[in-house]
């Protein structure tokens, strides 16, 4: 089904509301802290959920978390990346710049819960701020591409899957064009791989249209 950002943020608030209902039980002293974390969660009584949104390069997934995020309910996970740094950009808040080695080392510690590359870059959703934020009671949002969403589907990890699509392939490749920050061959590559991401609605709850790839 075609879905609405107001539909989304009222699914998952409702999710939320759910797993408040089947934590009530929880014990006190199981209450508050993530295993190994050491963090406690002041006043928790519910438990959260993950929210995925992905979609292709352009379609505007950014703008549409950074709306997420007006809600205090919501929490944004931060991926790691060994891409380079754009203008602006800095370490722990759009991504964790790491080495290869370092991101190699991550994934042999099992601190991601999936990873991929792509483009000649790694990318992973680091495992321990999804968890703390779960048990918390946050709506955690996963901004990941789509072959991260289906590896979590597969896993079987419980959320909320939602694939941002652009109104159609023309205005997405005018938006890819308008950033002129790659070459032609890099571009048709990036296309090319859009209309397959497009192509994996089966791995998703719902879709959404984003008629303003802002």
């Amino acid at each position: 089904p075609f879905w609405s950002l107001g539909a989304i943020l009222t699914e998952s608030a409702s999710r939320r509301r759910t797993y408040n209902e089947e934590s009530v039980g929880a014990s006190a002293e199981g209450r508050g802290k993530v295993s190994g974390s050491g963090k406690a969660c002041e006043g928790r009584t519910r438990r959260g959920v993950m929210l995925v949104i992905s979609g292709p390069s352009g379609v505007g997934k950014s703008t549409v978390v950074k709306r997420l995020l007006e809600d205090e309910r919501y929490q944004l996970s931060i991926s790691a990346t060994t891409r380079n740094k754009r203008p602006g950009e800095e370490h722990g808040r759009e991504y964790y710049f790491l080495s290869a080695d370092e991101f190699k080392s991550w994934i042999a510690q099992g601190r991601f819960i999936e990873h991929v590359e792509l483009f000649e870059n790694y990318y992973g959703t680091p495992r321990e701020p999804l968890e703390q934020a779960i048990a918390c009671g946050k709506v955690y949002v996963l901004d990941i591409d789509v072959e991260g969403a289906i590896r979590l589907r597969k896993a079987g990890r419980e959320g909320i899957y939602v694939l941002l699509v652009p109104p159609d392939m023309e205005a997405l490749e005018a938006r890819l064009r308008g950033r002129a920050t790659e070459t032609e061959e890099q571009l048709s590559r990036r296309v090319k791989h859009a209309r397959w991401e497009l192509d994996q609605k089966e791995y998703y709850d719902h879709v959404v249209v984003n008629d303003k790839l802002e």
